[in-house]
This record gives C-alpha cells, structure tokens and sequence, in this order.
C-alpha cells in the first residue's frame, strides 16, 4: 500500500523528475531542482493552486521519481517522459513536425547542395530550417539551372572519368565534374556563388545574370538570354517572399509568441535567419495543470527544439520561463554553440515579439472554430462515449483506444492488424501488424486469440525487461496498455477479447463494432448488450473512422503479402536464382511483369547476377509464358 505521507519523507534534496499516478496511469511528469521541496508543495495548503492543479492531486494514487546528476539532465529527461507518455496534466506540443533544411556539403572536393530533415555535425553548411516545402523545391530547382551543381553521390575526384556522365550533364543542368573537363577551382566558385545565394545576397547573382544576359542578347543568343531572364525574374519571386527584415542584426533568432483561450494555446514562431524572416509556423499546445505564460513556453521550447535540428543563438519568448538558464544550457550543449532565451522589454526586438503576438491572435481567430470542431470530433467524442458505454470516470475519458481486425483470403495468408487512437486522433506510430502462424484456414475467432495473446505478451515481456534492467519506466512500444478495446465484430470477437484478457489478468473494457447488412458500423456491443449509436453523430463518426482504419490496414498488410508470395512463388521456379537474387531483381525493377519485359544485358548488370543467371532468368519469361 502507498502511503503519500510516508513516501513525501524519503524524497531527497536532489534534481531530478517526478511522476503523478492514478493507479497505472501517468497523471503529470514534471522536473525538480529539488524534489524533496517541489513535490511536497503539491500535498500542501490548496491555496494558490488553479483549479486543475486541484483536480489532479485528487486524482494521485502515488507517485515515483528519478533523481539525476543536473538540473539539465532532469529537463531532458522530462521531455522524453513527456513525449513518450502524453500525460493529460501536462502541457502538450500537438504539432511534431520535422522542417526541411537545404544543406551545402562543403566538406566534399565537388559539393552538392539539397535538402534534408536531419542535421548533423558533418563539416556542412545547413540552411533554413524552411516551413515551405515546396519554396525549398522551388529554390533548389532554380539553383540547379543557374549554378549546375552536381546531385549525384559519386566519390569525386576518385571517380571521375570511370563512368558516362548522366542526363543532368547533357540537359545543362550540371557541369559535369565527374568528366575531368571542370577544374576543382572552376566548379568550387560555382558553389561560394551558390552558398553566398542561400545566405540571401541575392543582388551579386543577380548582376552576374544581368551581365551574362546582355553578352547573350548582344551575341544574339536570344534563347539562351531568354533562359537567363526568367531565372532573373524567378529570383525576384524568391526575393519577394522575404516579406520582413530584420534591419537591426545579422544574427539567426527565433521570435516564439502565443494566445491562449479554453485551456488551449496557439503558439506562433517566426524563423530568422541572417536578419530576414525566411517562415512562420503557428503550433497548437494543450495547457496542462500548469496554466501560466512561463510554463507555456518552457513547455514549447523543452518539446519543440528536442526534436529539430538547427538552433539559433538567440530565442526571443513572450514569457521568461523560470528554468531559463537551465534550458539556455540544455540548448547551447545540443546545438554546439551559446544559445541565449531574452524576453525584450522595448525595441526592435520587442517590436518582432510584438508582431509574431498578433499574427499568433489572428490566427487563434481565424482557426478558433475550427479548433473547437476538432475537439469535438475527437476528444469530445471520447466523452460522448465514455458516457454511452457507461464507463466510470467521465471527467478523464479513455485517452488510447485500440481496435483489431482480422484479414485473408479464404484462409489464406491470414493476417491480424491493431490500430491505435489517442485522444480521438490515429497514433500511427504505434499501429502494429500481425501474420498468423498457428492458424489454419479461415477461422477469425482463433486468429484473434493468437493476435491478443502476442500483443499482451509483448508488453509484459517488454515490462519484464525493463525491470531486470533496474528501470522504473518502461519505454516499450507494446506496454502502454489500452484504455478501451474495440473489435471490428459482435459479440463473438468481444468474448475472444475478453477470454484472453483473463488469461492476462488485465481488466480492459471491450466493445465490439457491429455492422448493419451493408457492412456500416450500426451500433457497439458492450456488457452483452447492443448499444445503438443513433442520435450520436460523434462517436458514430469516431467508431467508423477506426472501423474503417482497422480495416484498411490489415487489407493494405495482407496485399502486400499476397504480392510478395506471388513474386517469390514465380521467380523461385528459375534455376539459379535464390533468395539473394530474387531480392535483388525485386529491388532493381520492382515486379515480376518488369523483370519479364528485360533484356539479358540489363538484367546482367543487377548486383549479384551473373551471365549464366541473366541467361537463366530471361530464358525462363521467353521460353515459358504460360509459367510467366
């Protein structure tokens, strides 16, 4: 038995982070300068404390913490619970994107510049990070006609001249380097030129054209004049797009401002790099327990720069986080350089926050209703079923629902799929797969049971594992456990479920979606009874879109084994061609229908093949059709 009182006297004096339980379920995850300090104030006089602070504590069971060496491994640490267990007290980042960046691999003899998603500490230059990914295509298609830079991974100067250059070269669209014909000299001005274009000193490229237009018209090269001034007028469409400078600095910053309303927060952030604004994002962010402007933007900057890669030196906020110097260090060791978070209090600096502020309010404005309806769709059809089912505890509906399905084809390569949704939306990082391997022939019911049974027992195999490993928290994508079950049939897939769930010792409720005689969702089946979802638009809406998602991914999975069974069944008939070969003929031409229409040359120059192979396999095709 948890005893709060006796639990709050061995706290230590030390950093670290703490976690809020109701039962299995993580409550709140929060950092501690001391925890002994910190987590008592939660049990202490209600004075002062929001009214969802309020709810929370009365919902705390018990509660565990991890001390840690720094207040800066507490904060990392922090982030990473936050984000594997999406606690409903916590301040939530919805958005998890990643940003395109265009990078420069200046390390190489003959560099290439395109775009990536990761950054590394390679030598090379990035750039960005962009929130348009089509201007990212658009500016690296321009570049590619004006500069001719090569895109190719070739191992230059090692390669050069040991094969034909490729259609890029011919099209004048790169200079060839791997030709010998451009010196390292030659094609090096090229990329200072192309490098100096993405720093944003557009005019020096801009005479450059101008000049090389007017030699063209005067030589009367028209066509090729007329090349170089719709590239000119492309670059005054790039150049139009930086619609703000930033006049007072060079410096590359970020300017993060918010508005909040009903316990949701829209966060806008502008991305300033070499005093020009090259995007704009707006973020959403469910407020948690703590409600605060300080705690919003902590929560913001913990979530959001944990997960890109580029930071900038300077991060102007709305609010100051009380942490600052403890994120300003955890930011300046992840980007490898001094990052400072400065909350201006006048100026231009202050004039940029107060922009992003507005731009953040109009968009709250402009997206507001839209946001209330997406609550409604899914968090708010959470509720709605919760109370339809009659399930205890209203005020926190179920936030993780997983549903089953089973898919064959007459018995035939069976398969099972579970699908997952949070908070009413799909957490498609967490779907999972299933193929049947101790059924035979079209029997869903037992192919259901050996579906749960695996899915249970690798959670608590995953469990096991991480509690030999003297680790508190488990990280394993199968041990988060339902909050409710639904099975894509009646009353038959709901007493499979609840079979297995006995055998698990686990007390998860289950519903089952049943169809009308045109395979719709009608109603749920739950407690023996039918529940009947007319009149309940919402969940209706909620119950057939997992329905349908269920049911889409285990067809989609059973597909694409009826198309590899059918590829290996075909080309294993060849002599000579085992696995290896097989997967490298795949991999090359990608069906068995473009390895038929092969001539013996190419398929000789697949990776593994020999003549006698090649031989072998077009031989097979021409001479057999009918096996084909």
């Amino acid at each position: 038995m948890f005893d709060i009182k006796e639990e709050l006297k061995k706290l230590p004096h030390q950093p670290g982070v703490y976690i809020m339980k109701d039962g299995d379920m993580i409550l709140y995850v929060g950092k501690a300068v001391d925890l002994h300090n910190r987590v008592r104030q939660y049990f202490q006089s209600s004075r002062g404390k929001s009214p969802k602070i309020l709810k929370m504590i009365s919902r705390i069971q018990e509660f565990e913490y991890i001390v840690t060496s720094t207040e800066t491994e507490a904060l990392v640490l922090e982030n990473n619970l936050i984000k594997l267990h999406r606690p409903p007290y916590n301040t939530m980042l919805k958005d998890d994107k990643q940003y395109p960046y265009i990078k420069a691999t200046i390390q190489e003899a003959y560099p290439r510049i395109f775009s990536t998603r990761t950054m590394k500490r390679d030598g090379a230059r990035y750039f960005g990070p962009y929130t348009n990914v089509g201007a990212v295509r658009e500016t690296l298609e321009l570049m590619t006609s004006i500069f001719q830079l090569r895109s190719c991974h070739r191992n230059l100067p090692k390669d050069i001249g040991k094969e034909r250059p490729c259609l890029n070269y011919h099209i004048h669209r790169c200079m060839g380097p791997c030709t010998g014909k451009v010196s390292q000299e030659e094609y090096g001005a090229a990329v200072q030129k192309a490098v100096a274009f993405l720093e944003g000193k557009y005019k020096e490229v801009q005479q450059d054209l101008e000049k090389n237009m007017r030699e063209a018209a005067e030589n009367m090269d028209f066509e090729r004049a007329a090349v170089i001034r719709d590239q000119l007028q492309n670059i005054k469409t790039l150049m139009d797009r930086q619609i703000m400078e930033d006049a007072g600095s060079e410096e590359d910053r970020d300017v993060i401002a918010y508005a909040a309303f009903e316990g949701r927060a829209l966060v806008q952030a502008f991305f300033i790099r070499k005093g020009k604004l090259i995007g704009r994002e707006h973020f959403f962010m469910q407020t948690g327990a703590e409600e605060n402007g300080s705690e919003l933007i902590r929560a913001f900057i913990g979530q959001f720069y944990s997960g890109t890669p580029y930071i900038p030196r300077q991060i102007l906020v709305m609010a100051e986080p009380e942490d600052r110097e403890a994120l300003e260090k955890w930011l300046s060791e992840k980007a490898g350089h001094r990052v400072y978070i400065h909350m201006p209090q006048r100026g231009e600096k202050w004039n940029l926050l107060e922009l992003a502020r507005k731009n953040a309010q109009l968009t709250l404005n402009q997206f507001g209703e839209r946001m209330r309806q997406e609550e409604k769709r899914t968090q708010g059809a959470m509720q709605d079923l919760v109370r339809l089912l009659g399930i205890e505890d209203e005020e926190m509906p179920p936030s993780r629902i997983e549903a089953y399905d089973i898919s064959n084809t007459y018995g035939f390569l069976s398969v099972g799929s579970m699908v997952v949704f949070e908070n009413g939306r799909p957490l498609k990082n967490d779907y999972r797969k299933f193929r049947i391997q101790t059924v035979y022939g079209a029997n869903d019911y037992a192919s259901m049971q050996e579906v749960l049974r695996r899915r249970f027992s690798h959670a608590f195999q995953e469990l096991k594992e991480r509690q030999e490993a003297g680790k508190d928290i488990a990280l394993g994508k199968f041990t988060h456990l339902p909050d409710l079950i639904l099975m894509d049939g009646g009353k038959g897939q709901v007493h499979v479920a609840e079979e297995v769930l006995r055998e698990f010792e686990l007390d998860i409720p289950v519903a089952g979606m049943v169809k009308d005689d045109r395979h719709r969702t009608r109603g749920l089946y739950y407690h023996d009874q039918e529940v009947d979802l007319a009149g309940h638009d919402e969940v209706f809406h909620l119950v057939t879109r997992i329905q349908d998602e269920a049911h889409r991914f285990a067809i989609t999975y059973h597909k694409k084994l009826r198309a590899e069974d059918q590829i290996q069944s075909v080309l294993e008939q060849i002599p000579g061609i085992g696995p290896a070969r097989r997967k490298a003929l795949i991999s090359a031409f990608g069906s068995v229908e473009a390895i038929q229409n092969k001539e013996e040359e190419e398929l000789a120059q697949v990776a593994g093949m020999t003549a006698a192979s090649a031989r072998a396999v077009y031989e097979f095709f021409h001479k057999n059709p009918e096996e084909a």
